[in-house]
């Protein structure tokens, strides 16, 4: 299995990896021709390499366009489950849907900017001064209502299975539980199971084959807070090979699965006996 990576960090661990800087795409082309895997290329490198090429990329294409925008994941999770998203309205950043969504959510709410990540980009908004300080800043209003929690889960899925997960325990700022925003770590508290069966379903479901999870716990009910396609880790101690030993596991899987192609000439299916 040959695999060209763009992100040497992420790979570090992986044997046999072939590193290409990303601004040097276009004069590898040859080399990544013959890779039978292309590893977290940037971005803006997606089309040429998938539908120009056609390689097979780590993670998915899901995993890229689905978690490249608050608004597009929210979409999707609330397709496929519904029942397991906050309440959350989207709506352009204009005057009337500003009004709009101030009066039909409940203060404290939350408000994001949908293209951000580590805990930036997230507003509680207790005041009309709060609402109008987040609308100065974001392109599209995403309103979400404030869950009664102290904590959250980072649940860690590659290849639609749990590697691991931590509790995220709201620092001193009393809001934020991501870790660069001040937040701390619980891994002693067990992983709830319901929480753990939901993201394998939605890994599943979206084909995110990398991906971390943050949920929250009401009352013992899971809650779809947002993933992460490029996550730290940093919160438990040896995750980085964990998650680099289920991405072996997992790319190799698919190449050998890929050779159980009906239409390889070198070893054919037979075909079904046809019923008289």
């Amino acid at each position: 299995m040959k695999c060209v990576s763009f992100d040497a960090f992420r790979t570090l661990h992986l044997p046999g990896v072939s590193y290409i800087k990303p601004e040097h795409m276009f004069a590898e082309r040859a080399r990544i021709e013959a890779a039978d895997w292309v590893l977290f290329p940037e971005y803006w490198q997606i089309n040429a390499l998938v539908f120009g090429l056609k390689k097979r990329i780590f993670p998915s294409l899901s995993s890229y366009l689905i978690g490249h925008d608050k608004v597009q994941m929210t979409r999707a999770f609330q397709m496929l489950f519904p029942a397991h998203v906050p309440w959350t309205l989207i709506e352009p950043n204009d005057a009337q849907s500003a009004e709009r969504v101030w009066h039909k959510m409940h203060t404290p709410f939350v408000a994001k900017i949908p293209k951000s990540s580590m805990g930036q980009g997230v507003f509680l908004i207790e005041s009309r001064d709060d609402w109008q300080q987040y609308l100065a800043k974001t392109p599209v209003i995403y309103a979400q209502e404030l869950l009664p929690i102290d904590r959250d889960l980072r649940l860690i899925v590659v290849g639609g299975k749990l590697v691991n997960g931590f509790w995220r325990c709201q620092g001193d700022n009393g809001f934020h539980n991501n870790l660069s925003q001040g937040g701390y770590v619980d891994n002693q508290t067990p992983l709830p199971p319901a929480a753990v069966d939901l993201v394998e379903r939605v890994a599943r479901a979206l084909d995110l084959d990398h991906a971390g999870f943050d949920v929250a716990m009401v009352e013992g009910y899971p809650y779809l807070i947002e993933f992460n396609r490029l996550f730290g880790n940093r919160g438990l101690p040896g995750l980085s090979q964990q998650v680099s030993d289920a991405m072996l596991q997992h790319l190799k899987a698919a190449n050998d699965h890929d050779g159980d192609d009906d239409d390889d000439p070198k070893d054919p299916t037979p075909p079904l006996p046809i019923a008289v």
